[in-house]
This record gives C-alpha cells, structure tokens and sequence, in this order.
C-alpha cells in the first residue's frame, strides 16, 4: 500500500525499502531511518528513491504515546555560532486521519539538548514542557513550549498554522534559543537536523511522503 515518491516510481522501484525495526541505509550523504521505537507499536515500512525523496507506510495502534519516528538526517557538526547559514526546504503529503506530527528533531553532539520544530500535526498529539509564548523567527510564527525529558532539555516550536512545504531558517531558530533567550550557549555543536514524522497512531495503515529539497542547504 506505499504510494510512489516524487510522484515517478512505484515502490517497488524504490532503491530502498525496509520494514526492519531499525532499519538503515545512507542515501545521497543522507541517513534514513525507519527508526520504529515505541513499546506499543503496530508495522511499519520505509522506502526511498534518494536521501530527500522517501515515504513510510505505517500501521499502529490507536494508543496514547510516539510509536516511531521515520526520518531523513543530516550531519553537521559546527558550533551554533560558526553556523554562517543552516536552511532546509520540507515539502511533505500527510494523511487527514490519525495522530502524527511532522517536525524537524536537531540535537547537540552531547544530547543535552533537543529542538524540535513541528511543521504540522494532527489528532491527539502535544509537546512536551511549558508553553513560553509565540515567537516569530525562522520565517515561521510558533508557539514555544521549553521542558525537559529527565535525559535532556527540549525546546519546542510548533508552527501556528499547519504547513506542508516551505522553508526553515534553522540557524535563526538556533541562534534565537541560544542569544535571544539564552536557554542553551552558542558554542554547543549541532550534531544532526534530521526531519520526519513522529507518529502516534495510523490505525489501518497510512502513509506520508517526504518529496523536495536537501534538508541543510
């Protein structure tokens, strides 16, 4: 039941695919992940035609909690503030049913810190922390949520009106948390911006599409 990617090639033309729990492959200086670790979690399968252009079929459990988190990385590895630029383009096609979010999950090369920015979501899904107000940076209006995990601190940026292409100034959004409100320093190192669904339910199996442009650019 996979649609086909950059509308061109069935699946099983895919250069890719797995439905491992784990599963893995490095495409076009990208890593993609199926990445399925929730405890209650249903199958699920991801497929790709390059690092860019991939989607997932997913089938799991109307129950509360991210079952998985397919996904796209990119490594970076610089400081944010030797950053000179770090922007990703994301255009996407998601289901009208189910509980999901699409967001961009950064993270420092210590874990300390993580940065989500949800593009879009829907059904019974939420950040995690506090909510620290509406913020307009990155090109994008969020609302801003700031808590923590017990492992790690998490900053959330939720855009206030749902998006399934555009582009992210991530490198705005970074130095935003770092300088304009000091929550972590500008000499932590990104380690990976990686983009994808975190997905709660999809009773019956459904499925997303990741289809334009490089993550960093």
């Amino acid at each position: 039941m996979f649609m086909s990617l950059l509308a061109a090639a069935p699946a099983s033309a895919a250069v890719w695919n797995t439905c491992d729990q784990w599963g893995t492959t490095n495409l076009n200086g990208y890593t993609l992940y199926n990445n399925i670790w929730g405890a209650s979690a249903g199958s699920q399968c991801t497929l790709a035609n390059s690092g860019t252009g991939w989607g997932v079929w997913a089938d799991h459990p109307e129950t509360s909690g991210i079952k998985s988190y397919p996904n796209s990385t990119k490594s970076i590895n610089k400081s944010i503030d030797s950053l000179a630029w770090l922007t990703s383009d994301y255009d996407v096609s998601v289901p009208s049913s189910g509980a999901y979010n699409t967001a961009y999950d950064i993270w420092d090369t210590d874990h300390d810190y993580e940065i989500m920015l949800w593009v879009n979501h829907n059904g019974a899904v939420g950040p995690l922390g506090s909510y620290q107000g509406n913020a307009r940076v990155g090109g994008h209006n969020w609302n801003v949520f700031k808590g923590t995990n017990g492992s790690n601190e998490v900053f959330s940026f939720l855009r206030t009106t749902g998006s399934t292409s555009g582009t992210v100034d991530v490198n705005a959004v970074l130095h935003w948390i770092a300088h304009t409100k000091g929550w972590m320093s500008g000499s932590e190192t990104i380690c990976d911006v990686q983009f994808g669904y975190g997905i709660s339910s999809s009773p019956g199996g459904q499925t997303r599409q990741r289809s334009r442009g490089p993550l960093p650019r």
